[in-house]
């Protein structure tokens, strides 16, 4: 006679980040009595354990908030912001921000993890529309860029700004791809075409740079709400409107263990390229940049399997999905100022920089659908993203509108876009300060 065995099915319960509540009791007290007795072990061990857990309390408040998760951004948002209200605050001790900062910057977490997301967001892009995409993604850019300046130079006319000043100060510095491939080389720029000094003009931009990103992050979740509303809008992450193409439907095939690892090799040997290329060929394109180019080649060029290709984009699911509350931690400890960011809240800042943003949403829009995109997913990739602070930023603003798989659009619009700004603002300096 044979027996059977019956298995009980688990209990519901409340859970945190999957677990029992009572079960995420062991990490949660572990980490106080680190916290407590200021002996957090330093390295991505002790440096993860404490990321996860803080992640996971703010992350899940934001996710059951009902306006904050609809109209702010969710857990993401509470996150990075948290951690970076515990800084200001001086609630974390030296030695938790340091592990932490040592994880984002030395470590260089946040490398990794873009590079996971950039290679599954393209080997699992049909072919046809991958071509579809890179086609019409500059000009959407572009189109961002004029959508920004049209409605930054309307609010400088409301306040009294000249367009020059508004371009060269607020307009350039909110577009130009972040902090240290825009602020920065833009105030160089600056100097050189001026004669002042390019820390005053540093200190001005990143004040502008600042209030546009947390504005960036406010409208990306407010184009996630409106994609829900009207489902016609969006892609729901999917950046070509596939109607307007004839596609075969790829295959389903066993994906391994082993897949998904070889695909992460591909995404770190193409990242290893595009470096090479950055510092031994030609530095005036990043090396996302050049790694973005890389990988959509080997894409297009076919010479990637299915099992690969469908391996790499669970990779990219599960850093997505398993590590982007941590890594809000670290966004917010080791790349957030709040003192910045509160000293720069003026009004004419404020409602500028709101402009500048909502202008590059409605001009990346307009013409992402006119190549065939859906407009949130243009306005997302090319206007918010062109609109925020580098790569931080994107994590920030994907995070909050929830389509964290278009990070490879994102890092163009960071990289190719911000390196397009500043060859413009290096025409336009010289011409406005002629």
């Amino acid at each position: 006679m044979e027996k059977t065995i019956s298995i009980k099915n688990e209990k519901k319960g409340f859970k945190v980040f999957g677990m029992p509540i009572q079960l995420f009791m062991f990490p949660l007290i572990a980490v106080l009595l680190v916290h407590f007795t200021d002996s957090l072990p330093t390295g991505i061990v002790g440096g993860f354990a404490f990321m996860y857990v803080f992640g996971i309390i703010f992350g899940e408040i934001g996710d059951r908030l009902p306006i904050w998760k609809e109209y702010i951004g969710g857990a993401p948002v509470l996150i990075f912001l948290a951690a970076a209200f515990f800084v200001y605050q001086g609630w974390f001790t030296e030695r938790e921000i340091t592990t932490v900062t040592n994880i984002m910057k030395k470590t260089k977490f946040l490398n990794l993890y873009i590079v996971a997301l950039i290679t599954g967001s393209i080997l699992s892009v049909n072919r046809k529309l991958l071509l579809k995409s890179l086609v019409g993604y500059i000009p959407t850019i572009l189109a961002g860029l004029l959508g920004a300046s049209i409605l930054g130079i309307i609010g400088g006319f409301i306040f009294g700004i000249t367009p020059k000043e508004i371009m060269m100060m607020y307009v350039f510095p909110t577009m130009g791809g972040g902090n240290g491939a825009g602020a920065i080389p833009l105030s160089e720029i600056y100097e050189s075409a001026t004669g002042n000094p390019k820390e005053t003009y540093y200190s001005y931009a990143i004040a502008i740079l600042t209030i546009a990103n947390i504005w960036a992050i406010l409208v990306a979740a407010v184009l996630n709400k409106i994609g829900i509303k009207k489902p016609s809008l969006t892609g729901n992450g999917e950046l070509v409107r596939t109607a307007i193409l004839n596609l075969e439907e790829d295959e389903e095939v066993t994906v391994t263990a082993r897949d998904m690892a070889a695909g992460l090799i591909i995404g770190l040997a193409s990242y290893t390229l595009g470096y090479f290329l950055y510092k031994n060929v030609y530095n005036g394109i990043h090396y996302y940049a050049y790694m973005v180019l890389i990988i959509a080649a080997l894409n297009g060029l076919d010479v990637v399997p299915l099992s690969l290709k469908q391996g790499s984009k669970k990779m990219q699911q599960f850093f997505s999905k398993q590590f982007t509350w941590i890594l809000m931690v670290g966004v917010g400890i080791a790349y957030t100022d709040l003192g910045e960011i509160i000293s720069a809240i003026t009004p004419t800042n404020v409602i500028i920089a709101l402009l500048i943003v909502v202008g590059a949403v409605i001009g990346s829009g307009i013409a992402g659908y006119a190549v065939g995109f859906y407009p949130i997913e243009a306005s997302i990739t090319a206007g918010l993203c062109m609109a925020n602070r580098g790569g931080s930023g994107d994590i920030e603003v994907l995070g909050a509108s929830q389509r964290m798989n278009l990070i490879s659009y994102a890092q163009i619009s960071s990289r190719l876009g911000g390196g397009i700004v500043l060859i413009i603002a290096s025409i336009m300096f010289k011409i406005l300060t002629s």
